[in-house]
């Protein structure tokens, strides 16, 4: 994501709004045609994510997380709602989203990721995205990310962090435990709980 992050110019309309996507799609453990669109007309408010669909909450404790209802996915056809929490460094979601918002400033009804063209916004098609995505991916010297592959290098981050298995399937809305199959460094996330004595 940092190697990536380098690559895309966030002075640029379109690469605020990659990033922005990119690192949404990240945090929230998503798929890329959840936070993206098909064609640049196919933008619908009942399906597709818009400004007025995010919102901040926050647990017992103060903790902060970012909100986002997505009005209609596969798994959910009457909605769900994903979220991520602010994160350190260059590719905070907060960060990235906050400033897509004010350099492109989508209309509230419009597509989340909409960027400013011409006289008016585009939404992020997702033939966009992965194709700015493999531009940077490319000059980074990495190979292209492809829309699933976010999703499980997402769950591979967070177990690595610690996150138990039992969590990472509510937070991806995964409905089986499939994902398990496409993770790798399997030693790396199973290292805290097979040790003689557990820290």
């Amino acid at each position: 994501m940092q190697a990536i992050r380098h690559h895309i110019d966030l002075a640029m309309l379109l690469g605020a709004s990659v990033f922005a996507c990119l690192s949404t799609c990240f945090f929230a453990t998503r798929h890329v045609g959840e936070f993206t669109v098909q064609r640049l007309d196919a933008f619908d408010p009942n399906s597709h994510v818009s400004r007025t669909q995010v919102r901040y909450d926050q647990d017992r404790g103060g903790q902060q997380v970012t909100v986002l209802h997505i009005p209609c996915t596969k798994a959910a056809p009457q909605g769900e709602d994903v979220c991520w929490a602010r994160q350190e460094g260059l590719i905070d979601p907060d960060s990235a989203l906050a400033h897509h918002l004010e350099i492109n400033d989508p209309p509230l009804n419009d597509h989340l990721f909409a960027y400013r063209h011409k006289n008016g916004h585009r939404p992020l098609t997702k033939p966009k995205f992965l194709t700015e995505l493999a531009r940077a991916a490319c000059v980074a010297g990495l190979d292209p990310l492809q829309g699933h592959g976010i999703r499980i290098r997402s769950t591979l981050k967070y177990l690595l962090r610690g996150m138990p298995f039992d969590v990472m399937k509510v937070k991806g809305r995964w409905s089986s435990d499939t994902f398990i199959l496409y993770l790798r460094k399997h030693a790396q996330i199973l290292a805290p709980y097979i040790q003689a004595s557990s820290a």
